[in-house]
């Protein structure tokens, strides 16, 4: 630091102040460990220090000045003192961390021999979400998201489900403790995307949809109460059933291989009308035949259905003029069959056993 040319003049002084108090902090914050503070101490904070030697001019400005000249050194000094012992208890914390902290590069080294030279990897259903997103992406769709928490309306009054109506016992929701009861809840499907990009975008509409969903299920082999879903819904001219077999077929045959198929189901859904469910061809015994598909050849792996007109109603489109068609499928259930896992709960057990398989 060097020395600053004095003056007798109040101003001046008060201005060699602020200059020598800059500087003084300046040095403090450059001190990066308790040695570095230690050495710069008589410097800063010290009887010798410039500050301190400010004080000898006081005696030679007017005794009028002299107080409010006094005032901004007092201020100036108790602003290093704070700094300075402030910057000694962060350095003192750090020093304490650094010795603390544990190594653990031979833990990974050991790690690594056994287990292979990866340090990480993207979890499967990360994997499996990505490659659906291609997938339909090759196929002319886009990716929609939407918040994980929801209104009623759009988780079910929009999907033709009013309050009180049967079909909601299918869906064993979350709500969350905020503004009225049974108003926000944990979305239990992504169908409510489907709802936000109706009213947001004009038809026509090609878009796929993935993302958490909760429900109150009690987990299982093949259920979990946080899982992952996709759904899809096209919106044109002239959709019919016929569009959305094809769709489901497209998509298996590029997911699963070629010896993958789909087939549909009359089924009940209160958002599409015809529904259906569609299964694909057991993974596990390649349609043979086995315990996990109950003989049948045949794993069920999500819904689908031509949009009912009263959803079409809710979001304001002309069911005269446009018609389409939905589709859904958990993710999780999708690698559990592709890597013919018999219990999804092993995908969020963080076994290294079988997370390392991937």
């Amino acid at each position: 630091m060097q020395e600053k040319e004095l003056s007798d003049n109040p101003m001046d002084l008060i201005k060699n102040i602020e200059t020598v108090l800059n500087d003084t902090l300046e040095i403090i914050s450059k001190c990066f460990n308790e040695e570095e503070l230690k050495t710069v101490a008589p410097l800063v904070a010290g009887k010798h220090s410039p500050l301190i030697a400010l004080r000898s001019r006081l005696k030679d400005i007017e005794p009028n000045a002299r107080k409010e000249v006094g005032k901004v050194l007092t201020d100036a000094l108790e602003k290093v003192n704070e700094t300075f012992h402030a910057k000694g208890q962060e350095l003192a914390l750090l020093s304490e961390l650094n010795y603390e902290k544990v190594d653990l590069t031979q833990y990974v080294a050991s790690l690594n021999s056994i287990y292979g030279n990866g340090l990480g990897a993207l979890h499967p259903v990360t994997v499996a979400q990505g490659e659906l997103e291609d997938i339909f992406v090759a196929m002319g769709f886009s990716v929609m998201d939407g918040p994980e928490a929801e209104t009623d309306w759009y988780n079910f009054e929009a999907l033709n489900i009013p309050k009180d109506h049967p079909a909601r016992g299918m869906w064993d929701t979350f709500y969350l403790n905020t503004a009225q009861p049974e108003t926000i809840l944990m979305r239990a499907h992504t169908s409510p995307v489907q709802v936000r990009v109706m009213k947001t975008y004009e038809p026509p509409i090609y878009t796929v949809m993935p993302g958490r969903c909760f429900r109150r299920d009690t987990p299982d082999a093949r259920h979990l109460a946080i899982f992952h879903q996709i759904e899809g819904l096209v919106i044109d001219k002239d959709i019919n059933f016929g569009h959305l077999a094809g769709t489901i077929e497209k998509f298996t045959s590029s997911y699963f291989g070629p010896n993958i198929h789909a087939r549909l189901r009359p089924a009940y859904f209160p958002f599409t009308e015809p529904s259906a469910e569609f299964e694909i061809t057991c993974t596990i015994c390649s349609g043979d035949g086995c315990r996990t598909c109950s003989n049948t050849g045949w794993i069920e792996l999500g819904g689908c259905g031509m949009v009912d007109p009263e959803v079409f109603k809710a979001v304001g489109i002309d069911s005269e003029v446009w018609n389409g068609f939905a589709f859904g499928f958990g993710i999780d259930r999708l690698v559990q069959m592709k890597y013919s896992l018999s219990d999804m709960r092993d995908l969020t057990e963080n076994d290294l056993r079988i997370m390392l398989q991937f």
